[in-house]
């Protein structure tokens, strides 16, 4: 009887309104700062394929930095200050931020974003996401032989394989091609001289037999570098810095 009591009383009405809105508060404060940090701080993705062997492998799962904070404040304070990544960085190439969908779009994605862990978006971008190595940055003279580059850093006088000047160490997975193979194709493996924008990068494949990079899309805009790898947090067997 007590208990109809105070499930019916104004006191208890009034109790579960105050669970009510602050659970719906703290809902709205982790949206809030889940949707900020993984849009101006950090995302999490998953390796789609087998492009980047034979270091890392389909399944994995890296925690990138963002540069959506760092580009805003280069460009109204720093202008001249240098790019946030280095030859060696596994980046995130994000395709879509070229044109970006709409502000009330990118919520909506964000809401299904949040209920799905990442798993499921609206804007179906995942086709514009690639993760790939930056092998040339801005001013490189750039070749290849036998599917490895040799760069001339911009300034130097000096020509040094892209593992010289990585900033870590690397192994590529390099394919036997027939040596009748035009070497005007990117899977022949030899690419002529080329020299990189003042806002341009290069980026591979560390399975050289993969050209979904720029050796077939060509330099790619530093500004659709999306963010870098901070570490692989999947499988728990190669946890760490990539």
């Amino acid at each position: 009887m007590f208990d109809k009591w105070r499930k019916y009383s104004y006191a208890a009405q009034k109790n579960q309104r105050y669970q009510v809105r602050w659970a719906l508060l703290w809902f709205l404060v982790l949206f809030i700062l889940y949707n900020s940090l993984t849009s101006f701080f950090f995302s999490m993705r998953v390796l789609e394929n087998n492009t980047m062997q034979p270091g890392l492998h389909a399944g994995d799962r890296f925690v990138f930095s963002s540069y959506s904070v760092h580009t805003l404040l280069t460009d109204m304070m720093f202008p001249s200050q240098s790019i946030p990544f280095k030859r060696g960085n596994i980046v995130l190439i994000d395709f879509s931020l070229m044109n970006p969908p709409p502000l009330p779009a990118r919520i909506l994605d964000g809401v299904v974003r949040f209920f799905t862990a990442q798993r499921i978006s609206l804007a179906g971008r995942e086709d514009h996401f690639y993760l790939k190595r930056v092998i040339g940055l801005p001013g490189d003279e750039i070749t290849m032989a036998n599917f490895v580059i040799r760069i001339r850093a911009k300034g130097s006088s000096y020509t040094l394989t892209e593992f010289e000047l990585s900033e870590r160490p690397y192994v590529p997975d390099i394919p036997q091609v027939p040596a009748l193979w035009d070497e005007s194709i990117p899977f022949s493996g030899n690419m002529e001289r080329i020299i990189l924008g003042e806002d341009e990068c290069f980026v591979l494949s560390d399975d050289r037999s993969n050209t979904n990079d720029s050796r077939t899309w060509g330099p790619v805009p530093v500004d659709l570098v999306a963010g870098k790898a901070l570490f692989r947090y999947w499988p728990v067997n190669r946890i760490g810095r990539p």
